[in-house]
């Protein structure tokens, strides 16, 4: 699916409302609609013939608890993401609320990552939903950062916690004292941390050092009955080792071989 509408201060200059307002209109684009909500039932098969593991990001372009997405078609997805074990799937919200109602009512697959965006305390209230929603890793994604985000929720969690700034012309000063609070706590509650970049346009010039170092922790997930679900990576050709699990935003600007797109 692709397309959302705005629910909070973190959706402001957002990168893919602005990435589809380039599109509106062209006949035959994925984002000939814009950012009006747009189901693609007929891609969901494509992570199931993309066989090399890869972490792929669900919701780069789209939120898939928005109010508009029929529980149906929300199942579909998890039954897909189910079916190929093979990749790492991270499901990123604002619409914490509904996911916590919709995956109660759902089998969670052991390879489906489940986050909430926080851009500020306000929304400490989308982490409760989270934290009473089953998932074998559980994450925030403090994107845009754009207040201090003091006594982070953190316990009953084995989840990882993103800091970053945010991508378009807009951008909001992100203070380096909000992303080292957040690497303390995490640090002090046995929290993975990744930190992604700094705010700003020019991603390049600011770059993601923090205290000159990058920050690259991942949260190692478990299965239901506390065995590590660790990848299985296949042989390459002359007996060596594939490379570890790749990012995978599903957009169309993607130019791998394997079939994704937006779903």
């Amino acid at each position: 699916m692709t397309g959302c509408t705005e629910v909070s201060p973190g959706c402001d200059h957002c990168y893919a409302r602005a990435f589809a307002k380039r599109w509106l209109g062209i006949r035959g684009h994925p984002y000939e609609q814009g950012v009006a909500i747009t189901l693609r039932p007929e891609r969901l098969d494509e992570p199931l013939r993309c066989k090399r593991p890869t972490r792929v990001f669900v919701n780069s372009m789209s939120d898939l608890f928005h109010v508009a997405v029929p529980e149906p078609f929300i199942r579909d997805v998890f039954a897909t993401m189910a079916a190929a074990p093979q990749h790492q799937f991270q499901v990123l919200t604002k619409r914490a609320d509904r996911m916590e109602r919709v995956v109660g009512r759902l089998d969670s697959p052991h390879n489906v990552w489940l986050g909430v965006s926080v851009e500020t305390p306000t929304y400490y209230s989308r982490i409760r939903h989270l934290q009473r929603t089953a998932a074998p890793v559980r994450s925030r994604s403090c994107e845009p950062l754009i207040a201090a985000l003091d006594d982070l929720p953190l316990e009953q969690h084995r989840l990882g916690d993103r800091g970053r700034g945010k991508w378009p012309s807009g951008a909001r000063p992100m203070r380096p004292a909000w992303v080292r609070s957040i690497r303390s706590q995490c640090q002090a509650a046995g929290v993975a941390f990744f930190f992604k970049q700094w705010d700003g346009v020019q991603k390049k010039r600011t770059g993601r050092l923090l205290d000159g170092r990058t920050w690259d922790a991942m949260p190692t997930p478990r299965l239901g009955n506390g065995l590590l679900a660790v990848p299985v990576f296949p042989a390459e050709p002359g007996g060596g080792r594939s490379a570890p699990l790749r990012w995978c935003a599903t957009s169309s600007r993607c130019s791998r071989r394997c079939p994704t797109g937006p779903t």
